[in-house]
């Protein structure tokens, strides 16, 4: 495996000044993730789910639709949503008429209700270690609906969470770095992805969406 300095120069040696730019912004605080109100992690959520396998060019146009169908995505509205609501909400233009997507919205109100009492979405969320990023997706896989694989990843990317995405390129970086041999699925594949980018991170204290961009800009 070869060191993230080796790895930054294949990168910069396909992008050279461009680099830092298509990097890009790193990650939000623990204290400034704490601080976004539960309604906004349940509309990300919900946008991340929707864009999954969807033109994410359409749910953008439909978005103030979105935000209007759910009522500005207000936890408890969204985890009580009565029969009615959710009938209509199947019919209901403004949005895409998705039923287990729009079921999920629910679900995942209920599940960031469960972390109220310790602290709220943002403040489990935003003090999970990066260490073990991966129990943190494999939380969101578990407890939530509809966020494991990449989906949970990008949603906490879009959040500002710390993390990193694999993503096709960052996946075949990480196997011509001999870590994995295919997409990881098993516990140990993805343990032995946590353990490579913990390494890197030791190396270069980079955070690790500055690692998750720099493998994906390798490739």
């Amino acid at each position: 495996m070869r060191s993230f300095d080796d790895i930054r120069k294949i990168a910069e040696g396909r992008h050279g000044d461009t680099l830092a730019e298509k990097i890009g912004a790193g990650p939000k605080s623990a204290a400034a993730l704490a601080a976004i109100p539960d309604d906004r992690w349940l509309a990300t959520f919900t946008k991340s789910i929707f864009q999954s396998g969807f033109n994410w060019k359409v749910i953008e146009a439909k978005w103030d639709g979105f935000e209007d169908a759910f009522r500005g995505f207000d936890i408890a509205a969204c985890a009580f949503m009565p029969d009615e609501w959710f009938e209509e909400l199947c019919t209901d233009t403004r949005i895409v008429r998705y039923p287990a997507k729009i079921r999920s919205v629910q679900e995942n109100a209920q599940f960031i209700q469960s972390l109220q009492d310790q602290g709220g979405a943002g403040t489990v969320i935003g003090h999970w270690p990066g260490e073990d990023y991966i129990d943190l997706l494999e939380m969101l896989k578990k407890d939530a609906t509809r966020l494991g694989g990449v989906t949970g990843q990008y949603a906490l990317r879009f959040m500002g969470r710390d993390g990193f995405i694999l993503s096709r390129d960052v996946v075949a970086r990480l196997v011509a770095e001999g870590v994995i041999d295919k997409a990881p699925t098993s516990k140990k594949a993805l343990r032995a992805v946590q353990d490579a980018i913990n390494t890197w991170r030791d190396q270069s204290g980079a955070s690790l969406i500055e690692i998750s961009r720099v493998l994906a800009l390798s490739i």
